[in-house]
């Protein structure tokens, strides 16, 4: 996952890590969508990414460098991204911004087109998202299908005063008696989370990471889980399933500790929430974003340029400072706000970047299954 090598320094912060090209590893609808649009120059790309990463004001940028308009369309969580292409036949956009590990449902269904290496800045990239199974997403093809734009966590969200924690809290902490009524999970992931401390604890039947490669592996291992977060599911006072929904979960449901993502962490402090972000114990769950070309694409060279924009250092750090996620880009880590090395530093004490978990890829009968999972949790 990580070069030891590089990561064996005595302190870490965001800038030492991005300063090493190696350091991320070689891992890893139905519905309203909310579209805004650039102002209009010559061409266009026809971008469908995750909502609230774009600013109005770093759209405009790329449209004065590029001369090119942005169609932006907005979606809330990797499902909903596959159940419109498949509802269109990936018809309607030119752009799309998976996680690593579900690019190989675009490919089994057809849905993107492998990419040009010889059109992308390749040598922009850190190594770490450019190679490897997180850089190619090419599910044993040897294609890249995806140009990587950010990466970031899913950890411990927690209240300074009403639910303050120190490195070494697990994620099976959660589920202690105190926290009834006050977590907030997301089904899914909250469930993995789940399977990854009960695997800490020797409770599982298989190895957690052998579910995701062989179906009955994955039911009796999930079964496990299921069996556990039922019996403890008082804790939870949401579910959220979105950047919004998990804000909310804090702001006006009560909640004070969670298992959430960085931005919702990010978005918090800058509302002035007294709020912190820490790695659990076993390790916070990472991932990796990025762009695919659509195999129904009209504006190819414009998503071209459109990847090749973000793969600049300035542009790279800009992007992904209000959100508290990491850049891509090499020289980005230049660029980045005090704020962010500070936020990043509190979130990653200690050993806490050697044990960064990448999601694996997640084929489509294992995202089924996962699914059926939630929902009887969800029912439960």
């Amino acid at each position: 996952m990580t070069d030891k090598t590089l990561i064996a320094a005595k302190k870490f912060n965001r800038r030492t890590l991005l300063a090493s090209a190696a350091a991320l590893g070689t891992v890893a609808a139905a519905g309203p969508f909310a579209s805004r649009r650039a102002l209009a120059s010559s061409g266009e790309v026809r971008v469908f990414a995750w909502s609230s990463h774009f600013t109005p004001d770093l759209l405009k940028r790329f449209e004065a460098d590029t001369g090119i308009k942005v169609a932006l369309t907005e979606y809330g969580t990797n499902d909903e991204l596959l159940n419109q292409l498949k509802a269109t036949n990936g018809e309607g956009f030119d752009v799309i911004m998976p996680t690593v590990d579900r690019v190989a449902n675009y490919v089994e269904l057809e849905l993107v087109q492998p990419l040009d290496e010889a059109k992308l800045k390749m040598d922009n990239m850190l190594s770490g998202p450019a190679a490897g199974t997180a850089g190619k997403a090419g599910i044993g093809t040897g294609a890249r299908y995806m140009s990587p734009a950010d990466w970031g966590t899913e950890a411990i969200l927690f209240d300074r005063k009403k639910a303050p924690i120190d490195y070494g809290f697990s994620l099976g902490d959660l589920w202690k008696e105190e926290y009834a009524g006050k977590v907030t999970i997301r089904g899914h992931s909250g469930l993995a989370g789940v399977g990854r401390y009960l695997e800490a604890q020797g409770k599982l039947p298989h190895p957690f990471l052998d579910g995701f490669a062989d179906e009955a592996k994955m039911a009796a291992i999930w079964d496990e889980i299921l069996k556990f977060a039922v019996a403890h599911k008082k804790n939870v006072g949401q579910f959220w399933s979105n950047a919004n929904e998990a804000t909310a979960a804090y702001v006006v449901n009560g909640c004070t500790i969670g298992q959430n993502w960085d931005e919702t962490a990010a978005a918090l402090i800058k509302d002035g929430k007294d709020v912190g972000y820490l790695a659990p114990a076993e390790g916070a769950f990472a991932w990796l974003e990025g762009y695919c070309v659509t195999s129904k694409a009209k504006n190819v060279e414009q998503a071209y340029a459109w990847m090749n924009w973000f793969l600049e250092a300035k542009n790279s750090a800009d992007y992904v400072a209000p959100l508290a996620f990491n850049p891509v880009a090499k020289g980005a880590e230049k660029h980045l706000p005090d704020s962010a090395s500070t936020f990043f530093s509190a979130a990653y004490p200690k050993d806490a970047l050697d044990k960064l978990w990448w999601w694996p890829a997640q084929a489509a009968w294992y995202v089924a299954k996962r699914n059926e999972y939630q929902d009887r949790f969800l029912a439960a």
